[in-house]
């Protein structure tokens, strides 16, 4: 027997008439690439967004033909997620911190029909254009009197003029909801990105969850900063549910260092805030020594790589700030899990409490989870035991696009994600990655977790960015060192921070040495890139071998 409920198929153009029927008047601010900054609402939102389907569809566009953005956070980008993926095209969503290579590489496995860039991107643009036969279209995300005359791209439009003789009137077409909508590139550091090819359908139950109460917890009384790109991972799902909640959405552009922040989040009364931890280092770096403090902001979501527990206690400490600890990956459209207390820890002492507070947490509905030994049987949840972490659910990847299904296949048939993650889980549910399943050192038939090690480092006063990785021992297979770069005029021996490690690990476990770097190297998300800095350190040897 089927149930008697009417039937209307999950779609991202809901989301926008939704937020232009009930949130039109909430506000969206953006600092634009101009340098000023731009303001209207959710109803001009949806008004745009129609004319630039109406746009696509003069342009012949079919169903399913990608359109790319080299893009920053702003309200025009905005609008590409909901035109582009309401009229029933792909919005390719590409990362500017690329080399041109890979760029023009991943338009090209894409084969996009019509790139959309800020103008900051030019000079990328510039680069590929001509190695990128499948585009048809290249617009700049600006106004017409911004256009530059001598581009040397064919056929460049302004993006303002582009759509603004379109019609704002469309009736968004209703289509399957398991419809491509949109398509990400993992930034992985080896051989060639591959993509993720997202639905309406997980769009859109994604976009429920994150919304939730235990998860972002966003609402119409909110002001949210999202600092994580638009060009990654969708800003972890915030447009979408930004739009399902009525939110005021504050864009900073391209302006991401701690100064620039900190006074668009006065500036716009922000309560919360979302980014990765090299982007809350700089706004730290910038509010401690100048004696700042947040007059709005109560909330702020961490993720993209593991958090320092000795930034957690000085948001919450020192500011008042909730830090809201989260974990997810591109084939997870992105969220996985976010921590935050059961009612049961609300009593707990306080150090207690932050021991939670610094795991990545418990898993959102929608996303099933288990670690596995060595010999592929699930690992006990007590908190201890470890294991290579598995997620399936319905928004998470199923095969890659042109590219071959990585999941792996339980006794029952049903296939799991591998993150390449290794974890703990506690009895309570919450999830702690103590490593990268490539990162994880292995010391005398034990295993050490770089990532403990550098959290450690990271809550020296003296140290700006840690990396922990393993070197080659003839005894005990490897050991660790950890790569350390100072904070611009702190002074920090390797002695003083080796000793500083002393009752917070096991000593065996101390790294073997420090090497001080200027700077540790860092992807086009902001993640460490352990790679590379073992290619930096090739000629390195442990003292005394």
């Amino acid at each position: 027997m089927l149930g008697l409920m009417q039937s209307q198929p999950l779609l991202i153009s809901s989301l926008i008439e939704f937020a232009d029927r009930h949130h039109g008047d909430a506000q969206i601010v953006s600092r634009r690439v101009e340098g000023d900054i731009h303001r209207y609402t959710y109803r001009d939102l949806a008004r745009r967004s129609r004319q630039l389907a109406n746009t696509l569809d003069g342009l012949g566009l079919a169903m399913g033909d990608r359109v790319a953005t080299l893009a920053w956070n702003g309200y025009r980008h905005m609008e590409m997620y909901f035109g582009v993926s309401g009229s029933g095209r792909v919005l390719h969503t590409v990362n500017p911190r690329l080399h041109p290579d890979q760029v023009a590489w991943i338009i090209n496995h894409a084969e996009d029909r019509v790139m959309c860039f800020d103008l900051t991107f030019l000079p990328i643009i510039q680069a590929v254009h001509a190695r990128c036969p499948t585009v048809r279209q290249w617009v700049a995300l600006c106004d017409a009197d911004r256009l530059p005359a001598d581009s040397g791209i064919p056929g460049l439009v302004s993006y303002d003029s582009w759509i603004a003789g379109q019609s704002d009137q469309y009736a968004w077409p209703e289509f399957d909801e398991n419809t491509a909508s949109s398509m990400c590139y993992t930034s992985g550091t080896t051989g060639n990105p591959k993509a993720v090819l997202y639905s309406h359908r997980s769009t859109t139950l994604h976009a429920y969850a994150a919304a939730l109460p235990d998860v972002m917890c966003l609402s119409a009384r909110d002001s949210v900063l999202p600092v994580v790109p638009m060009f990654h991972v969708n800003a972890w799902g915030i447009p979408y549910s930004a739009a399902l909640t009525g939110c005021k959405l504050v864009f900073p552009g391209p302006a991401l260092d701690g100064k620039s922040l900190y006074e668009l989040m006065e500036a716009e009364g922000v309560t919360y805030a979302a980014g990765v931890p090299t982007v809350w280092q700089m706004l730290l770096g910038h509010v401690k020594p100048n004696g700042l403090r947040f007059s709005t902001l109560r909330r702020t979501v961490i993720g993209g790589s593991a958090c320092p527990p000795a930034m957690i206690a000085a948001f919450q400490d020192d500011y008042g700030v909730e830090v809201l600890h989260a974990w997810g990956m591109t084939e997870m459209s992105p969220l996985g899990t976010l921590c935050t207390l059961k009612n049961k820890h609300l009593e707990l002492p306080k150090d207690e409490q932050m021991k939670i507070l610094q795991k990545q947490g418990r898993a959102i509905y929608g996303v099933d989870m288990r670690i596995v030994g060595s010999d592929g049987q699930d690992q006990p949840w007590d908190g201890k035991s470890y294991g290579d972490l598995l997620v399936r659910g319905p928004w998470i990847v199923d095969s890659y696009y042109k590219g071959e299904s990585p999941l792996v296949r339980d006794a029952q048939g049903r296939g799991w994600f591998p993150t390449g993650d290794v974890a703990t889980i506690d009895a309570d549910g919450f999830m702690q990655i103590t490593d990268r399943s490539k990162d994880v050192i292995k010391s005398g038939g034990e295993w050490i977790s770089s990532i403990d090690i550098e959290n450690i480092a990271m809550a020296h006063p003296g140290v700006a960015m840690a990396a922990c990785i393993g070197m080659p021992h003839p005894k005990w297979d490897e050991r660790p060192i950890v790569a350390v770069a100072r904070r611009p005029g702190a002074e920090v021996s390797r002695e003083e921070l080796l000793k500083f490690y002393e009752g917070k690990i096991a000593k065996w476990q101390i790294p073997d040495d420090v090497v001080f770097v200027d700077s540790i190297p860092l992807g086009a998300t902001g993640k460490m890139l352990k790679t590379r800095l073992r290619e930096q350190l090739a000629g390195y040897r442990l003292p005394g071998l």
